[in-house]
C-alpha cells in the first residue's frame, strides 16, 4: 500500500510544483492524474475518458453559467466605470487618514456585490496607490490590503456572497448562498478585525522606521482627478440588485425552487432534489439582472468596448472553469485508487468531528492546488457525501458544513503559487519578497478563524 499512497502524493506534489511554476493546470492535471493511475496499476485509458473527463464535464455543466456570468458582470462594471466610481467614492470619503480601511471597504463592497476578484484588483489599485502615496504608507502594503478586502470574508464567509466559493457547496449539501449566516458573520468579523490589526501594525512599524511610500516603483498608475465617473448611486445599483434578487430567489417570495413541478424535474431532467441546483439558478437570474443594470449605467462608453469586454470575460471564464474542472477530474480519479483509502482515513481520523475534518481537508487541498474553488471541489467530490452522513448522524446542520467548507477554501489557498496572488502582485508591480509576508499573515488569520469556528461549533 505504500507505493499506492506514494503514487498519489507524488502526483499531487508535481501538480502543485508545476502550477507554482506557471504551467497550465488544464494540461498537467490529466498528465499527473494518469501518472498516479499507472503507478497504482489501474487501467489508464478508461480512467482518463470515463472518470477524469466525465467528472470534469459534469463540473463544467454545473458551474460554467456562474463563472461566465460572473466574469461578464465584473467586466461590464469595469468598462462602464461603475467599479472605479465606487472605489473612488469610498477612498475620497474616508480620506488618507483611513487609507487602509478605505481600500479594504472598496474591495469588500465590490466583491460582495458579485464583481470578480481580478476585476476588483484592477479597479481598486489606482486609487489605493494614490491614497497610500498621499498618506505616505509603503506601497508594499497595498497587496495585503487588497487581499483582505477581496480574497477573504466577502469571498466566502459573508452569507449571500455570489462568489463561486460560496456557491460550490450548495450542490453537495443542498444548501443556498445564505447558509449558516451567524457563523459566517462571526467569521467575517474575526477575519476583518485580525487583518486590520495586522495591517495597521505594519503601517505603524513602517512609520517608526521612517519608511514612506517609496520611489522608483513599477506599474505606477496615474489617476486623473478630473475624470468623470458615473453617479455613485447608479454605480452601486447593479451590486444591490444582484444581492437582493439572489436573496429573493433563494429564500424570498420569488424562491426559484417553487418555479417548476418537482415530479416533472425528476422525470424529465433527472433532478431528484431541486435544492442541489436552486442556488445556481438563483444566481444565474440575479447576475443577469445585474449585468443588464450595469449596461445601462454608461451606455455610450459601454457600447464602444462591449465586444472586446465580452470576449475578454468569456476567455477568462473558460480558463477559470477548465482549470478547476481539471482539478475536479484529478480528484475523482484519485479517489478510485487503492492508496486513497489510507489518505482518506488519515484525514477523517484527524478529528472525530466532521466540521474540523472537513476544514482540514479543504484547507490542505486548496493549499496544494493553489485554488480555493479547485481545492474545495476536490475535497467535496471525494468526501462530501461522507461528511454529510457524519454530520447528519451527529445532528449537525448541512448549512454548517457549507459555511466551514466555503471559508476553509479561502484559507491556505493563497500560498505563493496561487493565481490570484501572482496576478495581484503583477498588477501592483511588486514581488513576493516585497509583499507576500502581509498576504501570508492575512492567510494565516483566515485559516485560524476557520478552525476556531469549527472547534467552537464542535464543542457546542
Amino acid at each position: 500500500m505504500f507505493i499506492e499512497v506514494l503514487a498519489i502524493l507524488v502526483s499531487l506534489g508535481l501538480l502543485m510544483f508545476f502550477a507554482y511554476r506557471g504551467f497550465p493546470v488544464i494540461v498537467f492535471a490529466p498528465i499527473f492524474t494518469l501518472l498516479a493511475v499507472v503507478l497504482s496499476g489501474h487501467a489508464l485509458l478508461p480512467s482518463y475518458t470515463e472518470t477524469f473527463m466525465t467528472n470534469a464535464a459534469n463540473y463544467v455543466k454545473s458551474f460554467f453559467p456562474v463563472f461566465l456570468l460572473g466574469a461578464v458582470f465584473g467586466k461590464v462594471m469595469e468598462i462602464s466605470g461603475a467599479a472605479a466610481s465606487i472605489a473612488h467614492s469610498i477612498v475620497k470619503a474616508l480620506g488618507s487618514k483611513r487609507a487602509i480601511l478605505s481600500v479594504v471597504l472598496a474591495c469588500a463592497i465590490l466583491t460582495y456585490g458579485g464583481v470578480s476578484l481580478f476585476v476588483v484588483a484592477f479597479a481598486v489599485y489606482p486609487f489605493a496607490a494614490a491614497i497610500f502615496r498621499e498618506a505616505n504608507i509603503p506601497k508594499r502594503l497595498i497587496p495585503g490590503t487588497i487581499a483582505l478586502g477581496a480574497f477573504t470574508f466577502t469571498m466566502d464567509a459573508l452569507p449571500g456572497t455570489p462568489q463561486i466559493q460560496n456557491i460550490i457547496p450548495t450542490s453537495y449539501f443542498g444548501t443556498d448562498a445564505y447558509a449558516a449566516p451567524v457563523v459566517g458573520i462571526i467569521g467575517s468579523i474575526m477575519v476583518f478585525t485580525a487583518g486590520m490589526l495586522w495591517l495597521e501594525y505594519r503601517r505603524k512599524q513602517a512609520a517608526v522606521a521612517g519608511e514612506g511610500y517609496g520611489e522608483g516603483h513599477t506599474n505606477e498608475p496615474e489617476v486623473n482627478q478630473d475624470e468623470k465617473y458615473p453617479n455613485i448611486w447608479l454605480s452601486v445599483l447593479p451590486l444591490i440588485l444582484v444581492l437582493v434578487f439572489n436573496y429573493l430567489l433563494s429564500r424570498g417570495f420569488l424562491n426559484v425552487s417553487s418555479w417548476y413541478d418537482p415530479e416533472m424535474l425528476k422525470q424529465t431532467f433527472k433532478i431528484a432534489n431541486v435544492k442541489t441546483v436552486a442556488s445556481t439558478w438563483a444566481l444565474i437570474v440575479a447576475l443577469t439582472i445585474g449585468i443588464l443594470a450595469a449596461l445601462l449605467i454608461n451606455p455610450k462608453q459601454v457600447k464602444n468596448k462591449l465586444a472586446a469586454g465580452f470576449t475578454a470575460a468569456a476567455m477568462g471564464a473558460l480558463l477559470a472553469i477548465f482549470n478547476t474542472a481539471s482539478e475536479v477530474g484529478f480528484g475523482n480519479v484519485v479517489k478510485t485508487l487503492p492508496g486513497f483509502k489510507i489518505i482518506q482515513d488519515s484525514i477523517l481520523g484527524a478529528s472525530n468531528h466532521p466540521l474540523v475534518s472537513e476544514a482540514l481537508a479543504v484547507n490542505v487541498l486548496a493549499g496544494i492546488t493553489g485554488s480555493a474553488s479547485g481545492g474545495m471541489s476536490i475535497a467535496l467530490e471525494v468526501m462530501g457525501k461522507q461528511y454529510l452522513q457524519l454530520a447528519q448522524s451527529a445532528g449537525i446542520s448541512p448549512e454548517l458544513l457549507h459555511r466551514i467548507a466555503s471559508m476553509a477554501s479561502g484559507g491556505m489557498d493563497t500560498l505563493p503559487h496561487n493565481g490570484a496572488v501572482i496576478t495581484l502582485l503583477a498588477i501592483t508591480g511588486l514581488t513576493h519578497r516585497q509583499s507576500y509576508k502581509d498576504i501570508f499573515a492575512i492567510t494565516v488569520a483566515k485559516t485560524l478563524s476557520v478552525f476556531i469556528l469549527a472547534f467552537a461549533v464542535s464543542i457546542f
